[in-house]
């Protein structure tokens, strides 16, 4: 029989971060597996810069600089920035991203707990607008790549843009497979032709889905933890997954079909570790699911008619901006009262 007390301690905002460091793990082994170890450079160097930035901001605040770097959420910022960025981003890149986001999304509005905005997809919205031809240069997949990049090699490219002799860019990179379909859709293809092309996997694009998956499974650990709930996810999810399949059904010609939408670009990512901050999100249930779920539709509205392949980013950022309208009209009827 249990003894009182039955309130139970609230989990530790250290121990979130490390459980959604940890969950991150997977994805990370699989993108190194699947494209090089590049990534393994910018979630370092993105995670020095966060939390040399962050004891600066704090210190020139007057505030205690060991307690807020312990508690984990700089790298959380860092790493999710990390993985948004093209792996071989040049290294000035991700250090412009990441103090963008600890300097000004986070702690020039207060600080953890203050921020109306999630300070990663800030980070990266900035980079993509600055910077649009860099964040383009992703690296095609091992298996597809005419020419590999050792780590040394990697690490050249990073900090010098210098390639081994006799290696081109267009050698090791290639375009998004959401970047592909918007191309080829422009020049008139239909779906099932431009799947053909060999960017395209089983479900999402040749290797990427399997970092997806691998995000996934840490996203389904999130949830075992009751580290997040439910609602973010299932609600982003399903609103990504029915405005892709209903339009899909219309004409399937000219729109791809739900399992590419959901398996391709950031899409699982975002469901399990960006849209479920619990900071620049909603409070309330019934607003954790409006919120979700406009951020699905958001996503894939940019990614079918925007100017950017994927439309996380700033999905995320117009519904954070809607997010105190969102928690004042969705609050639960209090005990006692009719309305």
């Amino acid at each position: 029989m249990n003894q009182p007390p039955y309130i139970s301690g609230s989990t530790s905002v250290s121990v979130i971060m490390l459980k959604v460091l940890l969950a991150l793990v997977p994805g990370i082994v699989a993108y190194v597996w699947i494209f090089g170890s590049g990534v393994l450079v910018s979630l370092l160097l993105a995670s020095v810069t966060a939390l040399v930035s962050e004891a600066v901001m704090l210190r020139l605040r007057n505030r205690p600089i060991m307690p807020f770097l312990m508690d984990g959420s700089a790298l959380v910022t860092a790493w999710l920035l990390a993985l948004a960025l093209p792996p071989l981003a040049p290294w000035w890149l991700i250090v412009v991203g990441t103090l963008f986001a600890i300097v000004i999304a986070k702690q020039l509005y207060g600080g953890l707990g203050y921020n109306p905005f999630n300070p990663a997809m800030i980070g990266y919205a900035v980079l993509l607008i600055s910077f649009p031809a860099i964040m383009t240069q992703w690296p095609a997949p091992l298996a597809l790549a005419h020419a590999q990049l050792g780590f040394m090699d990697q690490v050249h490219y990073i900090f010098g843009r210098m390639l081994p002799d006799g290696v081109g860019l267009d050698a090791i990179s290639s375009a998004t497979p959401l970047d592909y379909l918007k191309t080829q859709l422009k020049l008139q293809h239909g779906v099932a032709e431009i799947w053909q092309a060999p960017v395209f996997g089983t479900l999402g694009g040749k290797g990427g889905e399997i970092v997806v998956g691998a995000y996934l499974l840490g996203g389904l650990y999130l949830l075992q933890q009751r580290i997040i709930s439910w609602h973010v996810p299932t609600a982003f999810l399903l609103a990504l997954a029915a405005m892709s399949a209903i339009f899909h059904l219309i004409d399937p010609v000219h729109y791809a079909g739900a399992t590419f939408h959901l398996f391709s670009g950031a899409s699982m990512l975002c469901a399990f570790f960006i849209a479920t901050d619990p900071i620049s999100g909603p409070t309330t249930p019934k607003g954790k699911l409006v919120f979700a779920a406009g951020i699905g539709i958001l996503t894939w509205l940019i990614r079918t008619y925007g100017g950017y392949p994927d439309g996380v980013a700033f999905a995320v950022l117009l519904m954070n901006i809607c997010v105190p309208l969102i928690d004042a009209y969705t609050q639960p009827r209090v005990f006692g009262h009719e309305k």
